[in-house]
């Protein structure tokens, strides 16, 4: 299982925030491996969320319960963060599970162990914004979209953006992410083909 070393670290970072290799070393003491098998939840519905990740290999997703079924509310895969952040930040239960959707390697950083790293200098605190804000931009684009986009833009704005998804997702996941029926892909890639 790889480890967390300060410059991988520093190349998952460097999208968002670029930073001395010095200041990687500090926080990759702080990050902690976890392996997850397929279809492990990592997180339970109504249960609170301890850490933020990143994915390393494999893939998670957040589901929400609605009429009694999973719902697929994000999908996430290498180099991604991930966390249930509304829990992790109130450190309260929310309706969110979030569930390896293939053997994954995920690196982690608990609530407690990022608190004591924003206490102690302010780069700790610009790394917080880091992860945030990379969270954030991720989510108000699939939000935009979700509510913007026909359902055929939607699934032609993913196999174009992240075609991992059609060869490592199952196409009811997919159908759930997109928020259609299996019968409306259909219908949208007999139309487009």
């Amino acid at each position: 299982m790889e480890q967390p070393t300060p410059e991988r670290i520093k190349e998952i970072f460097d999208p968002f925030y670029k930073a001395d290799i010095n200041v990687w070393a500090e926080f990759s003491k702080c990050v902690h491996p976890r392996t997850f098998e397929k279809n492990e939840i990592i997180k339970d519905y109504h249960k609170t969320e301890k850490y933020i990740n990143i994915v390393i290999s494999g893939s998670v997703a957040h589901f929400v319960l609605a009429d009694e079924k999973d719902t697929c509310i994000n999908l996430y895969y290498e180099k991604q963060f991930f966390s249930d952040y509304l829990s992790f930040l109130t450190q309260s239960p929310t309706v969110i599970k979030t569930q390896a959707l293939e053997n994954s390697v995920i690196w982690s950083i608990s609530h407690t162990d990022l608190n004591e790293l924003y206490a102690r200098s302010k780069t700790g605190l610009v790394i917080g914004k880091a992860i945030s804000d990379a969270m954030f931009i991720r989510k108000q684009f699939e939000q935009i979209n979700l509510l913007t986009l026909s359902p055929t833009d939607r699934y032609l704005k993913l196999i174009k953006e992240r075609p991992e998804v059609f060869q490592r997702t199952s196409l009811k996941i997919i159908c759930s992410y997109l928020g259609i029926t299996a019968e409306s892909l259909s219908r949208i890639r007999k139309k487009i083909s």
